[in-house]
């Protein structure tokens, strides 16, 4: 989830009338939510509301399914199937593939980042701590971001409310460090560790796409990432975990990958992209504000987890110091 408040960091400062270019729209293409016709003025929210409830429900369907299946491969036939649904996507709408070969190595190393390395630490965090903290963790992928953007994007430079917003996140980190380590031991806090670095890889992957892919389709761009991603988890997980054929495939995993491959990844992935194109964009960087919340209440609710004071606190300072990061 995570790595895509960063690529909606842009400017939405007023502008006269007078002084504002107004970009042409592309030729109408077939909408992959509600096709062409004009959206009701309700859907939006609908959306909104529907993305925010599958983004924070997918963290507690990977602890359901880590029940059953190792982490590793379990992340990487989610993406394998999700990129074979996309490709399909790409081949029915006859969407561009890239072009350059400098495209095809972006979108392989943000692959690498994005998918491979996040979710192999992601899922493998999400055995030693609860899918709400784990949700927490990841809404630190802006605060990450806010650096790497001042680097590579000449438009985005950190500001003082930025900054101190990043602080005041990671402050909020070194809360939940700090309970981890007395409530969940030194598992429970390298978990959470694995989970920030994840965070790290998926700004870095983020930033990179906006500085120099910004060219290419939204379905293109996800659908080769997932593909090119899910190899090395595919192998890793063969190597350390065995043969797919041979894990204990049961009801609960057969749903838990079929509710992340198919709402969590694709479903999800359009409806977002919808939302970027129909909605303001502050609206949508709302999202990763909420997510998190929805993940713990439902982890709460349904999982059987419990909050602590330390994750509570550190929570509430992580999401405060996102918030004074991208919000305007």
């Amino acid at each position: 989830m995570s790595s895509v408040c960063l690529e909606l960091h842009v400017s939405a400062t007023h502008v006269p009338l007078t002084r504002r270019i107004i970009i042409p729209q592309p030729p109408a293409a077939v909408d992959p939510v509600v096709g062409t016709i004009q959206p009701h003025p309700r859907l939006p929210l609908l959306i909104w509301l529907a993305l925010a409830g599958i983004w924070g429900s997918t963290w507690l369907a990977i602890k359901l399914g880590l029940r059953d299946l190792p982490p590793i491969t379990f992340a990487g036939i989610r993406f394998a199937l999700a990129a074979l649904l996309l490709g399909a996507i790409v081949l029915i709408r006859r969407i561009r593939l890239p072009s350059s070969s400098r495209e095809w190595m972006l979108l392989a190393y943000t692959g690498l980042l994005s998918i491979t390395i996040n979710y192999a630490l992601v899922f493998w965090g999400e055995q030693y701590i609860s899918s709400g903290l784990a949700a927490l963790l990841s809404a630190t992928v802006p605060l990450f971001g806010l650096p790497l953007a001042h680097r590579y994007l000449s438009a985005e430079p950190l500001t003082r409310s930025k900054v101190v917003g990043v602080l005041l996140g990671l402050l909020g980190v070194a809360v939940v460090f700090s309970g981890e380590l007395g409530v969940g031991g030194p598992q429970a806090l390298w978990a959470s560790v694995g989970i920030i670095i994840a965070a790290l890889a998926t700004a870095h992957a983020g930033v990179l796409v906006k500085a120099r892919g910004t060219q290419i389709e939204p379905a293109v761009l996800a659908g080769i990432q997932m593909a090119g991603g899910c190899l090395p988890l595919l192998l890793g997980g063969i190597a350390l975990e065995g043969s797919p054929l041979e894990l204990h495939w049961t009801p609960l995993a057969f749903a838990t990958l079929a509710y992340l491959t198919v709402l969590g990844s694709v479903i999800a992935f359009l409806m977002y992209y919808w939302l970027i194109r129909h909605t303001a964009v502050t609206g949508v960087l709302m999202i990763p504000l909420v997510t998190p919340l929805v993940a713990v209440l439902i982890g709460v609710a349904f999982g059987g987890e419990t909050i602590g004071w330390h994750t509570a606190l550190g929570g509430g300072a992580i999401i405060g110091g996102v918030a004074l990061a991208v919000l305007r």
